[in-house]
């Protein structure tokens, strides 16, 4: 086998690079408003801009900008989204519907990294929140549990333009969270998270979910359903490529460390 071969079974067998993200530690705490113009925010730098979830080769790019910010301090996570939108629209109101059914906004947590439970939290336009715990991946024959917590999550949801209108064009939304560490726990109790220290890494990784729509009878539709033949019609943007389209491969996720005050030791 040549070196460029060799190059590319490499490349193959371990997909793309993952990202990185340092949060400093937060002085004070953002308001949780929907809106990421805290002075707390400003510590914090943007994340690159979201890509295909396959990596930039194997999918195109995305239309619409997407990127987040993270803080944290000793009782939360603090997580920071904004994407692009000329068509805000989103239809599910109820608590853990399946929320990427709609446009969203989705967030990974490993706090240890071994690929098993792990955490998901998914928020539309609405604001409507579904959030689950996994024993392990579905591939593994993963187990979701649906009806789990995060015990005191916050979240806001800010709107630049009018939700659900085709009459005209918007220009973005913004996800704020708040994440307790002490609401990070399995179900059973037998998993119960705690509050990082200063260069504690996590595996994590956020995307975006966007689907084609119409307009029928002046309202917003999906101009694309799943099928057996294309079960994924939808956009899937990402911070941290997985190298396919599926986002339980936690092992694929980008890595978080958990930082200073900015400009602290």
């Amino acid at each position: 086998m040549d070196i460029l071969a060799l190059i590319l079974v490499v490349l193959a067998q371990t997909g793309p690079a993952v990202e990185t993200y340092e949060a400093p530690l937060a002085v004070v705490a953002p308001a949780i408003d929907g809106r990421l113009d805290d002075r707390a925010w400003a510590d914090a730098q943007w994340s690159v801009d979201f890509v295909d979830i396959r990596g930039a080769e194997g999918g195109p790019t995305p239309r619409f900008r997407t990127r987040m910010k993270l803080l944290w301090n000793d009782t939360h996570l603090f997580v920071g989204a904004q994407m692009e939108e000329p068509h805000l629209w989103a239809t599910l109101t109820d608590r853990d519907a399946i929320v990427y059914q709609d446009n969203d906004f989705e967030v990974f947590l490993d706090p240890d990294g071994d690929g098993l439970a792990y955490y998901e939290l998914e928020i539309n336009a609405l604001g409507t929140e579904f959030d689950l715990f996994l024993d392990k991946p579905y591939r593994e024959g993963g187990r979701a549990v649906i009806d789990w917590d995060i015990e005191g999550l916050r979240s806001a949801v800010g709107l630049w333009g009018t939700l659900n209108d085709p009459s005209d064009l918007d220009r973005r939304w913004e996800v704020e969270i708040a994440i307790p560490w002490s609401g990070l726990r399995s179900p059973d109790g037998t998993v119960v998270e705690t509050a990082p220290a200063p260069g504690d890494v996590w595996r994590v990784n956020f995307s975006r979910v966007q689907w084609p729509l119409e307009v029928v009878a002046g309202s917003y539709v999906r101009a694309v359903n799943p099928t057996p033949e294309q079960p994924h019609p939808e956009d899937n943007w990402v911070w941290s490529p997985q190298g396919e389209i599926n986002m339980h491969v936690p092992d694929r996720w980008g890595r978080l460390r958990f930082g200073p005050p900015k400009g602290g030791p």
